[in-house]
């Protein structure tokens, strides 16, 4: 399961984690979002460095806006402050392995 964040804790528990975060912008009515729910939890259950959050795209206009996210889902790995990659939409998991995998090893 995701930890929420919100733009005022975006900062503190993705910018400055010390290992990869995995954030997923979504909103509660977005359909795939919720299908990729479980494909992104495999994933970072996978990878125990890996951290899993998402944030709610109604509720927190600036990091969207700062990353660029203009459709749901959007899903970016973030690693030493920075993000690295991004898989747009509902993507199988092979997507996500591919574009993230170089991002998901424990530093």
């Amino acid at each position: 399961m995701s930890d929420a964040v919100t733009d005022a804790t975006f900062d503190s528990e993705v910018i400055a984690a010390e290992g990869p975060v995995i954030v997923k912008f979504t909103a509660p009515w977005c359909r795939p979002c919720r299908h990729i729910a479980p494909i992104l939890e495999a994933i970072a259950s996978e990878n125990q460095a890996v951290r899993l959050v998402e944030l709610d795209i109604d509720e927190n206009l600036g990091v969207p806006s700062r990353y660029g996210v203009l459709s749901i889902p959007t899903t970016i790995v973030f690693r030493g402050g920075e993000a690295k990659a991004t898989v747009l939409g509902a993507q199988p998991k092979r997507r996500f392995e591919e574009a993230f995998g170089p991002f998901l090893e424990a530093p």
